[in-house]
C-alpha cells in the first residue's frame, strides 16, 4: 500500500450522551482531516453529529453521506458502494478520516455495510475500528439491570420486522435484548408473551435525550406508538 494513503477509522460515539464517548475516538476525531456520517436521503441530520459536536473543533470538516431508506438490496449495495468510493477517494489524497456512527459501529451499524464495500474495492486500505457503548448497555446501566449473570446467554435481536427473530432463537437465552422496538409492536409483545418473558420486559425509548422514557410495562408500547429510538430488554 501506498505510505501516502490516510486511514479510516470506524468510531462508534456512543448512545447518545456525549460523555460516554471513549477517550480514544475524542483524540482520533481531533486529528482526523474529515468525519463522515451518514443521513438519510429526505434531510441531512445526524444523530451522531450531534453527539460529537462538543468534542470537535471549530474547524472539523463534517461530509454527511446520503442513504435511501429502502428496502431495494440493489439500491442499498449501490449507496454502500457509492460512499465507499468516496472515502477511498480521500483517503488516497493522504488524508485520514472516520466515519461516526451510534452505539457500536459494528452492532447494526451502516459502518458494517459501508467497511464491507471497502475491503471488496481497495483491500488493501487501512482500516481501524474503535467500539463503542451500544444502547442496550447503556440501557441496561439507566435502570441497573444486569443484562447476564452466571451461566446465562444474551441474545441480540432485530425488532424491526416483528417478533420472528425473537420467536426462531428465545430458546437458546435467558436474556435477550429487541433493537429497533419502534414499530409491529403488537407482534413483538406477542412473540414475548409466548415466550413467557413478558412479565419480566422492560422498554427504553430514545435513551439519554430529553424526552427519554423508561417502560416498565411493555404492554404500553402498543397504545404509544414508540419512536425510533426504543428498545427492550426481557428475561425469563
Amino acid at each position: 500500500m501506498n505510505q501516502a494513503n490516510g486511514t479510516l477509522y470506524g468510531i462508534g460515539v456512543g448512545p447518545g450522551d456525549p460523555d460516554l464517548i471513549p477517550v480514544k475516538a475524542v483524540k482520533i476525531l481531533n486529528k482526523v482531516d474529515l468525519i463522515f456520517a451518514a443521513s438519510s436521503t429526505k434531510n441531512l441530520h445526524s444523530r451522531a453529529v450531534e453527539i460529537v459536536r462538543p468534542h470537535l473543533p471549530e474547524t472539523a470538516r463534517v461530509h454527511m453521506l446520503s442513504f435511501p431508506m429502502t428496502k431495494d438490496p440493489v439500491q442499498k449495495q449501490e449507496s454502500w458502494r457509492r460512499h465507499a468510493r468516496t472515502i477511498i477517494g480521500e483517503l488516497r489524497r493522504g488524508r485520514n478520516a472516520a466515519f461516526i456512527t451510534l452505539g457500536d459501529c459494528l452492532t447494526y451499524a451502516t459502518y458494517g455495510y459501508i467497511l464491507q464495500a471497502i475491503r471488496e474495492i481497495s483491500p488493501a486500505t487501512r482500516v481501524i475500528t474503535i467500539p463503542g457503548i451500544t444502547s442496550y448497555q447503556a440501557a441496561a446501566a439507566r435502570i441497573n439491570l444486569p443484562l447476564v449473570e452466571g451461566e446465562q446467554s444474551l441474545l441480540v435481536v432485530s425488532g424491526a420486522e416483528g417478533g420472528d427473530n425473537l420467536r426462531r432463537a428465545c430458546a437458546c437465552a435467558e436474556n435477550v435484548v429487541i433493537l429497533k422496538a419502534y414499530r409491529n409492536t403488537t407482534d413483538i409483545l406477542a412473540a414475548l408473551e409466548e415466550a413467557e418473558m413478558l412479565p419480566a420486559s422492560v422498554a427504553i425509548s430514545n435513551l439519554g435525550m430529553a424526552d427519554e422514557k423508561v417502560i416498565q410495562d411493555v404492554r404500553e408500547l402498543a397504545e404509544l406508538r414508540p419512536g425510533y429510538w426504543t428498545l427492550v430488554i426481557a428475561k425469563k
